[in-house]
């Protein structure tokens, strides 16, 4: 062919196109010009070079661009891009560059699309997690190890230290246990725990899938972790005893090893080992112990019923031990947890029955609660040491991370506060008196029963460094210088005034609300009647009345009237001397009953310890605090209104590092002005220099303090203080049967052959020979100088004409008629003494005694109990200094 008629040059590349355009060729069919179209085919220049390649997008825009028509009337097709090789299927030209590995953010795709996965990475990715978390789980499931109960059964002792570093006592989960083999494991017992606990543990793989997603949720909302659900868990948790800690981590180990455990182990091992390390309350870990500890016995000797309440048992000792365990919980009382052990042992048995693993007729012969022995301590624990530790122990639990379980393991260092000098010159002190004048076998109706308790506070810290449980931790249970129900009597008199002192008693002129911001400030020697059976009134002058419409009457101890007729008034001062009932009550009135509880608590107190808030007797001490509580709120006053909180244990250290140091969370706090604690201790002196407390008094110390005796004589308190130390004594009778489910405090008249008891009697001794031996070798130390405070409520006026009382209206016998209108309301007269609501003469002194004492004595007993409701509505006794445990 010649050059003239050379063929054109033909664009690069293949594809469909370039195929269709051979078909044209072929077919005779003439190409429209190239010009025509204005496609990227005009980038080869004459000489046939071709341009710079620009891209898909550019392609793809100019196609779009080409509207011309060519000569043959028909559109013309955009030509292909170049740079698209032979064989490439019709669509979108690779970009650029070299291929990633994995095509992600996705290349080709454009906004949120590129960060859309295809199906083949979602494919992938889930293959690759899967074969991972198999092969984790393939080595965890090979590397850990089934446990064995004999090495759970080792436990190191705690050991417990004295204020100055010296040992006390080393005690702790070394005791108390035993392994025993499966064949003496009663087969009621095995079938008690399977219908208790884990129906399909014969059956079952061992593990709870759903209870461990469960827990896991409950971990990650930072809720209450929570243990596995079947037996086979359950042992493996009792087992890892290396590590207690409730983390993601172990609930994984402790899954694998369940898996394990539940595919390799027999069932009947898995049972043995789970009743020989189980936890089953009072220091007993496995049946055996168990067994000894409850009912004195040997596992294997265990009847249907016994078995049902040890099941029962294992779903917290704390709550299910009927001996109670208010050192950990103080709703964890006696009465209550008998309920729930009763009801839970009933269920077990009837489940049984249903399970078909009891018959009808066998479980019909069980229709009552199984006898449980008391707690029985270890030698070690002999004396005043059970109660010493009882007490850490439950100052650990409710004040550390470290929990009942780890505690009960052992290998901690407790350093506490307890001075091993004051401890022994307290035991001895109470032992001197109950020996001289306690005499159960010659006084069986009056001394028996009777109990002590005491504890000594240091003002300036806090710091329990004495407390007197009763007479053996091993022989009586109850520690009596926590909470015991005993109530305190007029003891309680000085938070009356402190409340006074501190808010001031409300203006009677004034609606509610106003009176509660319009307040008067008392001075301890503003005027109060101490006449006897007076006339209760609300601050705003109206009578108080009983919920059966009944006016109140307070009476005094003995049923004396104070001070001079016709008014009786005796100014704060001498009432709490010579501890009148009447003024406190009238003042408690005065000033308001929830001021006078804010007291209380501000001072130290518990409020679930506070009982009948809302009875005007509530201001003469019929709540029942316990002594710890008691010497640490007057601790208060002793520190001039500085109040620390009572605390027993100072540090606790465990393999080298110190897991609590009280000094991280001693936060003492100002609950009074120095003006108001100084002011009370300054009346409180009054009444060991001059008063009921005389017996208190120490030779070369100044001494505070305060006696108190409760309705019907049942208990008596002394509290007191110097500036060193505060020490409180209670005294009361109790049946001390511990199987006595409805136990009652009785009367002490008689008690020690003294006619009644009272603060000023046994309990002022106890103290003065105990204190006398604690501070000796420490300088006397002065209580500050009171400043004035306050203004004297009901002072005299100066003289001015008023009307006359007749003789026969002072010396009259009669009781005086009811009041009239004018006798109760403000008298319009000025000079009137009407107005003042402890004018005789606007008062009758006859009527029924809703809130007097029934008993004499010289310390202002308590009034009767507001009703029997209000009485039973106080439930769990919780005075102690965590709710129910002090110390």
């Amino acid at each position: 062919m010649s050059e003239h008629r050379r063929k054109p040059p033909q664009p690069q590349g293949g594809g469909r196109a370039a195929a269709r355009r051979g078909q044209s060729a072929s077919s005779g069919r003439r190409a429209a010009p190239r010009g025509a179209t204005g496609s990227l085919s005009e980038t080869y220049s004459a000489g046939g070079e071709e341009s710079s390649y620009e891209g898909r997008a550019a392609s793809r825009r100019a196609a779009q661009r080409s509207t011309g028509v060519g000569p043959g009337g028909g559109r013309r097709r955009a030509a292909e891009p170049a740079g698209r090789g032979p064989g490439r299927s019709r669509g979108r030209a690779a970009p650029p560059g070299k291929q990633r590995f994995i095509d992600y953010p996705r290349a080709g795709r454009y906004g949120a699309m590129r960060w859309v996965p295809s199906w083949r990475q979602v494919t992938g990715l889930f293959i690759g997690f899967f074969g991972c978390l198999v092969a984790a789980a393939g080595i965890g499931y090979a590397v850990v190890a089934v446990p064995d109960p004999a090495q759970a059964a080792t436990a190191q002792n705690n050991v417990y230290y004295w204020s100055d570093g010296s040992q006390m006592v080393a005690t702790g989960g070394e005791v108390n246990r035993q392994i025993i083999a499966y064949e003496k494991i009663p087969k009621a017992m095995r079938y008690a725990v399977m219908s208790a606990e884990n129906k399909t543990f014969e059956t079952d793989s061992g593990v709870d899938p759903m209870g461990i997603a469960r827990a896991v949720v409950n971990m990650a909302k930072g809720g209450q972790t929570q243990g596995g659900s079947t037996i086979t868990q359950q042992y493996v948790k009792n087992a890892m005893l290396d590590d207690q800690s409730q983390t993601l981590s172990r609930k994984v180990k402790e899954l694998f090893i369940s898996v394990k455990v539940g595919a390799s182990v027999d069932k009947d091992e898995i049972m043995r080992g789970y009743l020989n390390t189980a936890y089953f309350g009072r220091g007993a870990y496995g049946l055996q112990a168990a067994a000894r500890t409850y009912f004195g016995t040997d596992a294997e000797k265990l009847n249907p019923s016994q078995c049902a309440f040890l099941a029962a048992v294992l779903k917290g000792a704390t709550y299910y031990d009927p001996a109670g365990a208010t050192a950990i919980d103080p709703a964890a009382t006696s009465e209550a947890n008998t309920k729930r052990a009763t009801e839970r042992w009933g269920w077990i048995l009837n489940e049984m029955v249903k399970d078909k693993h009891l018959s009808a007729a066998e479980a019909a012969k069980y229709p009552n609660f199984p006898k449980i022995q008391p707690p029985r301590s270890n030698a070690q624990l002999g004396g005043q040491i059970g109660y010493l530790v009882d007490t850490a122990k439950g100052y650990i639990l409710n004040n550390t991370d470290i929990t009942q379980k780890q505690l009960e393991q052992g290998g901690y260092e407790i350093h506490t506060t307890f001075d091993k000098k004051k401890v022994k010159e307290l035991e001895k002190a109470v032992t001197k008196v109950r020996k001289e004048n306690i005499k159960p076998d010659l006084r069986p109706k009056t001394d028996t029963h009777v109990q002590f308790g005491g504890a000594s506070v240091n003002p300036k810290s806090g710091a329990i460094e004495a407390i007197y449980g009763g007479e053996d931790a091993t022989k009586h249970f109850t520690n009596n210088a926590d909470v015991t129900g005993a109530q305190v009597g007029s003891v309680f008199k000085p938070y009356v005034l402190a409340a006074a002192m501190t808010w001031g008693k409300r203006d009677p002129d004034l609606d509610p609300d106003q009176a509660q911001d319009e307040r008067t400030i008392v001075s301890p020697k503003s005027l109060y009647s101490g006449k006897n059976n007076l006339k209760i009134r609300d601050y705003n002058g109206d009578i108080w009345t009983n919920e059966e419409g009944k006016e109140w009457l307070q009476a005094n101890d003995g049923d004396e009237s104070y001070g001079s007729p016709p008014k009786y008034q005796i100014d704060l001062r001498e009432a709490m001397r010579v501890s009148a009932n009447s003024p406190y009550v009238q003042l408690g009135m005065d000033v308001g009953l929830d001021r006078v509880k804010e007291a209380a608590m501000e001072a130290g107190l518990k409020e679930g310890s506070l009982t009948g808030t809302g009875f005007p007797s509530f201001s003469i001490g019929i709540s029942d605090p316990s002594a710890i509580r008691m010497a640490g709120s007057y601790a208060t006053f002793a520190a001039s209104g500085k109040q620390n909180e009572p605390f027993s244990v100072k540090t606790v250290e465990y393999e080298g590092l110190t897991r609590f140091d009280h000094d991280d969370i001693a936060e003492p706090k100002r609950a009074f002005t120095s003006e108001v604690a100084d002011n009370v201790t300054d009346v409180l002196k009054t009444v060991v220099d001059e008063g009921t407390g005389t017996s208190a008094q120490l030779a070369g110390r100044e001494v505070a303090g305060k006696t108190g005796t409760t309705d019907g004589n049942k208990s008596a308190w002394f509290v007191g203080y110097t500036p060193q130390l505060s020490t409180a004594i209670s005294m009361y009778r109790m049946d001390d049967d511990e199987s006595n489910k409805n136990r009652t405090f009785l009367e002490m008249y008689g008690t020690g052959g003294q006619e009644t008891i009272h603060g000023a009697s046994f309990p002022a001794e106890i103290w003065h020979d105990y204190m006398e031996d604690a501070l000796k070798g420490q300088p006397a130390e002065d209580f500050p100088e009171p400043e004035p405070i306050g203004v004297i409520v009901n002072e005299e006026p100066d003289p001015t004409p008023t009307p006359t009382v007749t003789e026969s209206e002072e010396e009259s016998p009669e009781p005086s008629p009811s009041p009239t209108e004018s006798e109760i309301l403000p008298s319009p007269t000025p000079s009137e003494t009407c107005r003042n609501p402890f004018n005789p003469t606007c008062e009758e002194t006859g009527g029924n005694d809703t809130g007097g004492t029934e008993t004499g004595g010289i310390d202002g007993g308590v009034t009767a109990s507001p009703s029997e409701s209000e009485d039973d509505s106080r439930g769990n006794q919780n005075g102690g200094l965590f709710g129910g445990n002090d110390g």
